[in-house]
This record gives structure tokens, sequence and C-alpha cells, in this order.
């Protein structure tokens, strides 16, 4: 009798195992014939890492910081200082999440300005 969770992770597994393997001979290939250059600036990776961790963890920072907003309402309405608490605690995390190209941890923006600024 077979393990039907063996074999739902199994083929998958095999399969990214065989598609690994079959791209090595072709770094090889690049690295001998002088194509591939470690210092070229690749950014799929700083794509992947931004859109699996960083992205998240904006929303989860919008989140928490309209939560604290909502609270610190009270206080900062007798100082006057909501709009200042609404773009640091809100609008800061929603422009580093929504308004920025991806992979790019510094500008936000079409105009590609320091995230944080007003």
């Amino acid at each position: 009798m077979k393990n039907k969770y063996f074999s739902r992770f199994a083929r998958p597994l095999a399969a990214g195992v065989l598609a690994c393997a079959m791209s090595f001979p072709v770094l090889a290939q690049d690295q001998q014939q002088g194509l591939y250059d470690p210092t070229a600036n690749d950014d799929s990776g700083s794509m992947a890492m931004d859109l699996l961790l960083v992205r998240p963890f904006g929303v989860l920072a919008s989140a928490v910081g309209a939560a604290g907003f909502v609270f610190s309402l009270p206080f900062t309405l007798v100082t006057g200082t909501v709009g200042d608490t609404a773009h640091e605690w809100v609008g800061r995390p929603l422009e580093y999440t929504f308004n920025r190209p991806l992979g790019d941890f510094d500008n936000c923006g079409r105009d590609r300005h320091p995230c944080g600024q007003r």
C-alpha cells in the first residue's frame, strides 16, 4: 500500500530537484565562456526577498500602526499632532509596502523619492 502523503510531496520535490539539476550545466557553460559576471547587479534575489518577506511584514506593520494610531488618537488630538502621528504610524508603512518598486528598498513612488519623506 502506498503512502498518499509520500506521493503528494515526493512528486513536486522530485520535479524541483530535476529542474535544479538541469540548470547547473547552463551555469557552468556561462562561466566557461566568460559570460557569467558575479559582480553584475542581479536584482532577482532582492525582488524575491522583497516579495516574500518584506512586503508581508510591511502589511503587518501597517495594521499595527493603524491600531496604534487609533489608540493614540485621544492624546494626539489634545496636542495637535494627529497629522504627524498618522504619517509616521500609518503613512510611512503603507508607502513602503505599496508605493515602492519591487526590490528597491530605498526609493518610493514614481519620482523615486526617499521612502518616508513627505
